[in-house]
């Protein structure tokens, strides 16, 4: 029994499993293209601050993008999954993308990279905050200045054999004085990118700096725009990555893609059902929770490939919980749980992050993420989850 502490300050006896759930199946993914958005290890030694450049434990991190191709999913690098904007600037990025791309080659891996804005200063607003917290020194970033931005990052991503994933931007959100400007600067994206693109909307749960994104805070009218861009260059769009938790939402927009314009979720609250689908069509899947869940998910498609949807939501459904967990408001620390369990399941030697994030989740809910991951079966090593889940309570004081 180990003593885990809950959010009213009590302790309560849990019992961990002593057998890992393992999976059963492999081979590739055929009904269904999966991407996992992955996390970066950080380097634990490394004398660094908050405001220091990310320092990556290079070694440790291209293992776990080794460990999601060899169960047959795909890697989507330098997302924000990997701490883009919270902690990882674009140096890091770049670097990140040229490494794994290479290791992508090298394994017959696939990888999809994070195209974005972030080397330009949106003055005022710390990474990952989204809120203003002073005057403008700088001034906000040009129309000009952002698809040159765009431009920088997508050479790099194509230069290294990757595909490219158009992420929302921070500073077009700020410099955007209406739904001409987000036409405008997709417009001259697609128009240039040499292989059709993912396209994904953010929603501000995920970083509050991109609230009234295409244009308008009403996600109705938001929608318009967003599906106006790929109507004018659908051979230039792959898909389209939608992370509003909003499942009704996302099917109602998968509905009105072009024909050839794929859906995939990054609904952390609702991949089962997305994934399944309807008779009228069904998602792929981008998803940080998949970097935990990975040789499940990965079991879970595989028996939807069989074509058997109940089993499918079988093994999936009871995730959701772990996922609904992790991914509580505020939903971009989501990342500080994700780095836990791949602590906790032995595929890094600590639990640090970039920018000191391992700070943002409380002891009473990184307990919770380990009662979940354990309950279903998650961590290769149960007994060595359970020694570092200890090691952990007793830094705080929690009585054996």
């Amino acid at each position: 029994m180990i003593l885990l502490p809950q959010a009213g300050g009590e302790l309560r006896a849990y019992a961990p499993r002593t057998e890992p759930l393992a999976p059963s199946t492999t081979g590739p993914l055929t009904s269904r293209t999966v991407f996992s958005a992955a996390h970066v290890v950080a380097d634990p030694y490394a004398d660094t601050s908050p405001d220091s450049p990310a320092a990556v434990d290079w070694d440790a991190t291209l293992a776990f993008r080794r460990h999601l191709w060899s169960h047959g999913l795909g890697v989507a690098e330098a997302m924000d999954t990997a701490q883009r904007g919270m902690g990882l600037d674009w140096a890091g990025a770049a670097e990140l993308i040229r490494r794994s791309s290479a290791e992508a080659k090298a394994v017959g891996g696939r990888i999809a990279c994070g195209v974005g804005t972030d080397q330009l200063a949106v003055a005022g607003r710390p990474a990952g905050s989204g809120r203003r917290t002073g005057p403008d020194p700088l001034g906000t970033a040009s129309l000009a200045e952002i698809r040159t931005a765009y431009e920088e990052q997508l050479a790099v991503v194509e230069e290294s054999g990757a595909q490219a994933v158009l992420m929302a931007s921070r500073a077009l959100a700020a410099a955007a004085t209406g739904p001409e400007d987000y036409l405008e600067v997709y417009g001259h994206l697609l128009r240039q990118a040499a292989e059709p693109v993912v396209l994904h909307w953010l929603g501000p749960m995920f970083d509050p700096a991109l609230e009234g994104y295409w244009g308008s805070s009403d996600l109705d009218a938001a929608t318009e725009v967003f599906l106006e861009v790929i109507a004018a260059h659908p051979d230039k769009v792959d898909g389209i990555k939608v992370s509003l938790l909003d499942a009704q939402r996302e099917v109602g927009l998968r509905r009105r893609l072009p024909q050839g314009v794929r859906c995939y979720t990054g609904d952390d609250f609702h991949y089962p059902e997305l994934i399944a689908g309807d008779a009228q069509g069904f998602s792929h899947a981008l998803l940080g929770v998949f970097d935990p869940l990975g040789p499940l998910a990965a079991e879970a498609v595989r028996t939807l490939d069989t074509g058997d949807v109940a089993g499918f939501r079988e093994l999936l459904d009871p995730t959701v919980a772990l996922s609904r967990h992790l991914f509580q408001a505020p939903t971009r620390f989501y990342k500080t749980g994700v780095v836990f369990l791949a602590w906790l399941a032995g595929h890094q030697e600590h639990f640090t992050m970039v920018g000191g994030l391992q700070s943002a989740r409380s002891l009473p809910h990184l307990a919770r993420a380990y009662e979940l991951a354990d309950g279903l079966g998650l961590f290769p090593d149960p007994a060595r989850a359970e020694a570092r889940m200890r090691a952990l309570l007793d830094v705080h004081g929690v009585p054996r």
